[in-house]
């Protein structure tokens, strides 16, 4: 079984990826978007590259943030130890 230390690892690491994947992401797709309205006077490249791209990123954003936490049974209790944290700091 894998202990506490490593899995809190495996989920900052996953949310380190969409965060960075998600800044490339709009970053790209604005550069994108100027090259588009100025050169080409159409965006169909742009809707492409994000269509495509942004099924990466909306996967990186699941495996950051699990469904299935969200819909757990404790999820409430979670929530507010962690706001109880934040107040405490």
């Amino acid at each position: 079984m894998m202990d506490l230390r490593e899995e809190a690892e495996r989920r900052v690491d996953a949310k380190i990826k969409f965060e960075e994947n998600l800044y490339k992401y709009l970053f790209v797709n604005s550069i994108i978007a100027v090259i588009c309205f100025v050169f080409l006077q159409s965006f169909s490249l742009l809707f492409f590259v994000m269509f495509f791209w942004g099924i990466c990123v909306l996967n990186d954003f699941f495996k950051a943030y699990p469904f299935s936490e969200v819909v757990s049974p404790n999820y409430r209790e979670k929530m507010i130890d962690k706001e109880l944290s934040k107040m405490g700091d």
